[in-house]
């Protein structure tokens, strides 16, 4: 019998190993592949699936009828997928350029090599760029950052591309893997400056990471956001359901093709109270030569919706789209005479315009029809107020309340305002709204004024007394009182109407695009297009207290002589239709630097009013005197377009601007000659009962803040002075805006560098439609980023 030898033993172990081993691995796979195959089937398909989130498209913004004001437009942009071009690099070159940086690994600070991506683009992308005069500067440390924590998503070169640059890259064969021309909708202003402190501007998240859906895609491309005023308000409205588009990968990594798309919804129509016809007509009356800086507010007096708010300086919002330029921010922020400012809801002390309100708390009190008179002054504590008409040693007597409002006797009002007491002028303030915000018109940078009074005297100061003196200077609108345009508006609409306070609407309704009303959760109307009553006076005045204010507003205007003299606003009235109003000088400080404020408030027809408005003028001499005849312009051209016998085109407007924003103004010429006018002052405001107070002017906040897009650094900046220019290949086709630039090799030693013709960007073929292609696409980097 045959004896096997020691190494014939171990070959015989070492065979029976192996078929044990051979077996276990069948046995496995019998598993996975048999037992176990819906498990692992399942697996699969989750990872062969990429989902792209693909942005809304926002909402319109229109007028009350219907005019859009902002809509969207096409935007092309020179976008670098860098991972491409990193991969084209190394294959062309055969290594990639590296930089030696500290990487937080696993919580520990290491030095670790990594792409030098901004080497990678100036030596691999640019110098091409440079051949067809496509290059332009940019700022590289931004570029690295987006490389670093954003790579699958493309980098943008060029925002808003021009035509002729567009041309240019369809005209010609680029030839560089990861450049392509990406087509999104952006923000358009229609018509410039045009109510730009009304409607705002947009822009893209603070922070992507931090928003509610970031994780829900593989793929993240976010909506943009309102960031002031109209857009940021209903932006919830505005801004539309985004939609997803899945892609299919295979087992070797490679998207194939779309496995199925939802298409974005887009967002909902807001219609403003805004007669754009009437904006136009307020912003053209504020761009009159002599006016640097100013404000009106045109209100519907019947209902409380705002027909026209319109602000000097001002600013035109496509500038931030699709980001604003350093050099343009940091010009709006140096600017001398703030063009951001809305100066519409911005407080400044009103002036002799509140004794309106002086004289509604004195009829509350049953002080309509009493009479009081005026010696030249009163004293009252340690104090001797005096009347306007002191200064050439005069008096006004003994003087009802329309015959006090039209001569602005201070006298009257001091006493006034003392019987009436100052909690009543405070309470008929905060009716009107002084010192309130009206939070739910959408106007983030609104200030809420000052209403002084006893009650906002106690909350600041524990041991606060409200006195005689106290009371005087409230009541001719001096003292600490500020009050913005629009809440004076309000104020002599209230008047206008008999005695109705209305909430101010500047959003009249928000429609779907089909035109249905948007509801909310509750099924309700989410914007109900109906006034809303803030409160009636008429259950404390009698129509005949009331129609004794009304008339003393008409007396300012229109009558000249009798009691007390002549009336203060003869240059607001509007020719062919009875006006009443009132002028106002208010004395006030902004920075330290003590100015006049012209004001003048006025409403039109006197007997069936349908408009109310308030011109303040910062640095007007008179309120008589610059803003009355802005008054009178503007709602002479509303009147005139009611009636037919004027038509307004509504045309783009530059940013209003004067070269001398501070210049203080006498009289304002006339809006035909421009030849200069008399000056019609009301000499009551001229005297000063108390320290001028500091103005409140809105300001952008932090979270307003634009995208601001960095200027170029140093290894961002094109050296031109060595670029070298190939003349343009000669066409007679009309150029063709494509998509992407696909890479096709033109010369010999640009084939061995060239990506395989007619190859889409991984990022084309996630974002941009299907085409026809016969080539194997490029599978995307193996990256553990998500978003």
């Amino acid at each position: 019998m045959a004896r096997f030898s020691r190494s014939d033993f171990r070959l015989f172990l070492f065979g029976l190993f192996m078929l044990m081993a051979l077996g276990i691995i069948i046995v496995r796979l019998w598993v996975v592949q048999v037992i176990d195959h819906e498990k692992y089937a399942k697996r699969v398909g989750s990872h062969s699936e990429l989902s792209v989130r693909i942005p809304s498209v926002r909402g319109e913004i229109r007028d009350r009828n219907g005019i859009p004001l902002v809509q969207n437009r096409a935007s092309y942009n020179v976008d670098f997928y860098l991972p491409d071009m990193v991969s084209g690099y190394r294959k062309r070159m055969g290594s990639l350029p590296l930089l030696n940086e500290q990487r937080n690994i696993h919580g520990m600070k290491r030095d670790v090599d990594v792409s030098d991506v901004i080497k990678i683009v100036n030596t691999g992308v640019i110098p091409r760029l440079q051949e067809l005069d496509l290059a332009r500067d940019y700022n590289a440390a931004r570029l690295k950052k987006h490389y670093d924590t954003n790579s699958l998503v493309p980098f943008t070169y060029i925002e808003d591309v021009d035509f002729p640059t567009i041309a240019k890259f369809s005209e010609h064969d680029v030839g560089l893997p990861g450049v392509d021309i990406s087509v999104k909708p952006v923000r358009e202003y229609l018509y410039g400056a045009f109510a730009a402190h009304i409607l705002g501007y947009v822009g893209m998240p603070v922070d992507i990471n931090e928003l509610p859906d970031v994780r829900k895609f593989n793929f993240y491309q976010p909506d943009v956001e309102g960031k002031a005023q109209i857009e940021k308000a209903m932006d919830v409205y505005l801004r539309g359901k985004p939609g997803v588009r899945i892609l299919k990968r295979n087992a070797k990594n490679i998207i194939e093709d779309d496995e199925h798309i939802v298409a974005p919804e887009p967002g909902a129509n807001v219609y403003l109270t805004i007669d754009a016809r009437i904006q136009y007509i307020v912003e053209q009356a504020l761009r009159h030569p002599s006016i640097g800086r100013g404000a009106a507010v045109v209100v519907d007096p019947n209902n409380g919706d705002i027909l026209a708010m319109a602000s000097v300086p001002s600013f035109d919002p496509n500038i931030f789209i699709p980001s604003v330029s350093t050099k343009d921010w940091t010009g709006l922020m140096k600017d001398e005479a703030v063009p951001l400012v809305n100066r519409a809801v911005s407080g400044f002390p009103p002036g002799s315009t509140f004794k309106i309100v002086t004289a509604m708390a004195g009829a509350t009190k049953g002080l309509a029809n009493q009479k009081f008179t005026c010696n030249g002054g009163i004293q009252y504590g340690n104090h001797y107020f005096k009347c306007w008409i002191a200064k050439n040693h005069g008096r006004h007597g003994s003087l009802g309340l329309s015959d006090a409002l039209k001569v602005s006797c201070n006298c009257f009002f001091y006493q006034m305002g003392n019987a009436a007491g100052g909690e009543a002028m405070e309470r008929v303030g905060g009716i009107v709204g002084m010192g309130h915000r009206y939070d739910h018109l959408g106007l983030s940078d609104q200030k809420e004024g000052i209403m002084p009074g006893p009650a906002r005297r106690r909350e600041r100061y524990a041991n606060g007394r409200w006195t005689s003196g106290d009371s005087a200077n409230t009541s001719i609108g001096q003292g600490s009182v500020l009050a913005s345009p629009l809440q004076m508006a309000l104020a002599y609409a209230m008047v206008a109407n008999g005695g109705t306070a209305y909430e101010p609407r500047l959003v009249k309704k928000v429609l779907h695009p089909d035109g249905t009303p948007v509801r909310n959760e509750d099924g309700s109307i989410a914007v109900p297009d109906e006034p809303t009553i803030r409160y009636d006076l008429h259950q404390e005045m009698s129509p005949e207290q009331i129609e004794e204010l009304r008339r003393g507003l008409w007396k300012v205007v229109n009558e000249r002589g009798g009691a007390g003299g002549n009336g203060t606003g003869s240059k607001g009235k509007v020719p062919g239709w009875e006006t009443a109003g009132k002028t106002g000088t208010a004395q006030a400080s902004n920075k330290g630097q003590p100015e006049s404020i012209a004001w003048f408030c006025s409403f039109v027809p006197y007997d069936n009013p349908r408009y109310a408005i308030a011109v303040m003028i910062p640095g007007g001499g008179g309120g008589g005197a610059v803003a009355a005849p802005v008054s009178a312009h503007i709602l002479k051209q509303c009147m005139e377009l009611e009636s037919g016998k004027l038509t307004v085109a509504l045309k783009p407007l530059a940013p209003a601007h004067s070269d001398h924003p501070n210049a203080p103004i006498a009289a304002l010429p006339d809006y035909d000659t421009l030849a200069a006018t008399s000056a019609d002052v009301d000499p009551s405001d001229t005297v000063q009962t108390a320290p001028a107070s500091d103005v409140q002017m809105s300001s952008t906040t932090a979270s307003e803040r634009p995208d601001i897009r960095p200027e170029a650094d140093e290894r961002g900046r094109v050296r031109r002075a060595t670029a070298v220019r190939s003349k343009p290949t000669p066409t007679k086709k009309a150029p063709v805006v494509r998509r992407a630039v696909p890479v096709k090799p033109t010369e010999r030693k640009r084939e061995e560098e060239a990506q395989p013709a007619e190859r889409d960007n991984f990022f084309q073929r996630m974002f941009g439609p299907r085409r026809p292609s016969h080539s194997k696409p490029t599978p995307p980097p193996q990256r553990g980023s998500r978003h």
